[in-house]
């Protein structure tokens, strides 16, 4: 069990307790929290708390987050697209149409099913459906993953995500004719008060910030880059539709008529981190697979 302090500053007091703890540590979520809460893990100033707790100045908060329980995932064998591999890291190449994680009832066929085969060793950090996964893409999102295979790889990466060091830089078709070329969306990210399987903008949510380009205008449509300051559920999804320009094909925040394809035009196509044993600067870069090319084909015939 790895006991994780957290102090509290006069800006958070009043707040809920698993509000603050899921802020405080990305890799967190707040389902998690409040069940750590429940099970007795979360002292405030040494003491258990209800989920509805409001924190206060000075409050010092430990959380005792349990030891992963032992792997039952099954190893399954992939032809996984693998970019770069050490005794530490791993770089892939996630396709379209696959899931990350198993999730309870949906163990098999995952991103980390294939992993598991592949080299075995991977980090437990995030506990036994998650082994290594230090950031997640949606399932019909395609392009790089960073994999860690040690605790110590895992709380570096981890450490330089929430330190915004990571460069994450994404292609994306959404609709409407963006006119202007750059832009950057700051609007902070929660769960949906009335569909919880979505995310929405909401002023008491996470901060989350989304940088994007335009790389190419169509008729109706517009070909863009989008680069991640921060990494939340779905952010660019959520983003680009607040701003008006919902991404091409996705089921859950774009229009019910949009281009023929099985889920969003989204491809992670750069990632770049610090190395972290060597401290070197690592950059990769993924081509758009090749539905997203004919998609592409397609909107400049079209246009």
């Amino acid at each position: 069990m790895q006991a994780v302090e957290v102090k509290i500053t006069e800006e958070q007091q009043n707040e809920r307790i698993d509000k603050v703890l899921s802020v405080a540590n990305e890799e967190w979520s707040r389902s998690q929290v409040q069940q750590w809460i429940k099970d007795g893990v979360v002292l405030v100033n040494g003491q258990t708390v209800k989920g509805n707790y409001k924190v206060k100045n000075g409050d010092d908060i430990v959380v005792n987050v349990p030891e992963p329980e032992p792997l039952d995932v099954v190893a399954e064998p992939m032809d996984l697209d693998i970019y770069y591999e050490d005794s530490d890291v791993l770089v892939v190449n996630k396709p379209r149409g696959m899931v990350v994680h198993p999730a309870p009832g949906h163990t098999g066929g995952t991103l980390v099913n294939g992993l598991l085969y592949h080299c075995k060793d991977l980090s437990g950090i995030n506990g036994v459906m998650r082994p290594g996964i230090v950031h997640r893409i949606d399932k019909d999102t395609s392009g790089l993953l960073m994999v860690a295979k040690n605790d110590m790889a895992h709380e570096s990466l981890v450490n330089q995500l929430v330190a915004k060091t990571v460069t994450r830089r994404y292609k994306a078709i959404v609709h409407g004719v963006i006119s202007h070329d750059t832009g950057t969306i700051d609007a902070p990210l929660a769960r949906d008060k009335v569909d919880r399987q979505s995310m929405a903008v909401d002023e008491n949510g996470k901060h989350a910030v989304t940088h994007f380009r335009v790389l190419e205008r169509f008729t109706n449509y517009t070909f863009v880059e989008c680069q991640l300051e921060t990494g939340r559920t779905h952010q660019i999804r959520v983003h680009m539709k607040y701003i008006g320009y919902p991404l091409a094909g996705d089921p859950k925040y774009g229009p019910k008529k949009t281009l023929d394809i099985e889920g969003q035009a989204l491809h992670a196509g750069i990632l770049g981190f610090v190395h972290p044993r060597t401290g070197e600067y690592m950059e990769f870069e993924a081509p758009l697979p090749p539905e997203f090319k004919v998609l592409l084909e397609y909107l400049r015939r079209s246009s």
